[in-house]
């Protein structure tokens, strides 16, 4: 059954070539001229790659902070003990604990963005593996999120330092900011994370790496970007 969108979308919708590639520039100047619902609308970025999925050396993950947040302060919990748990939420972590804290989210709390996790503490946190890992919450120290700096890891997740996978298509999804942004802030941004994506591709991904890339609002269509193909690829 194919998508039915709102009246609303369709008007936004309307006159705008979905497969019209756009600079930066005139991307984000678009995408906030479609911003047009009563909220402060999300800028989100995607971004396609040649990534055979199945294969564990081509998968993408990661973290980054962008130059200007993402306009929204995150809940970040803690699983730590000792000084280490003091000093997290003295740095902002909304809960922090070891098993009491996993026993909190088995039985079903989950007011929380991002959930940080010092190494010694992974033998608790690896039992929530079925409860975190399909909510894309589960720590990982490929995105930053299993740590020893836990206080500093919770500063950072707190103040919007987003985390990122690829998806079972291979395409990447980030915020990268609010539609009330200024149109520099926003360019920063998406300049920004398209230059980390690019820094960290797999060794294992041969041709073009990023083979589409597109920014939309929350309510608003996908506006596709120009962008320059990889001259080289890695060496071997």
């Amino acid at each position: 059954m194919p998508l039915q969108h709102s009246k609303r979308y369709r008007k936004v919708a309307e006159n705008h070539d979905r497969n019209k590639p756009y600079t930066i520039e005139a991307a984000v100047n678009l995408v906030k001229e479609k911003a047009t619902a009563k909220f402060d609308e999300t800028v989100d970025l995607a971004l396609k790659l040649s990534i055979d999925t199945k294969q564990a050396d081509q998968l993408v993950r990661g973290s980054l902070s962008l130059p200007h947040g993402i306009g929204k302060s995150m809940r970040v919990v803690a699983f730590a003990e000792g000084e280490v748990a003091a000093a997290a939420e003295a740095a902002g972590a909304v809960a922090v604990g070891g098993q009491d804290l996993v026993d909190r989210i088995t039985g079903g709390w989950m007011e929380f963005d991002v959930a940080i996790a010092h190494p010694s503490m992974m033998r608790f946190v690896g039992k929530l593996g079925k409860v975190l890992g399909p909510k894309g919450l589960m720590p990982s120290p490929k995105s930053g999120t299993v740590t020893d700096k836990v206080a500093a890891a919770v500063s950072e997740f707190a103040a919007g330092k987003i985390e990122f996978r690829n998806d079972k298509e291979g395409n990447v999804h980030m915020v990268v900011g609010k539609a009330s942004f200024e149109p520099s802030k926003l360019i920063d941004n998406v300049t920004a994370a398209i230059a980390f994506i690019r820094s960290i591709r797999p060794q294992a991904v041969k041709g073009d790496f990023i083979t589409g890339i597109f920014l939309t609002s929350t309510m608003g269509p996908g506006v596709r970007l120009q962008f320059q193909t990889d001259p080289v690829a890695p060496a071997e």
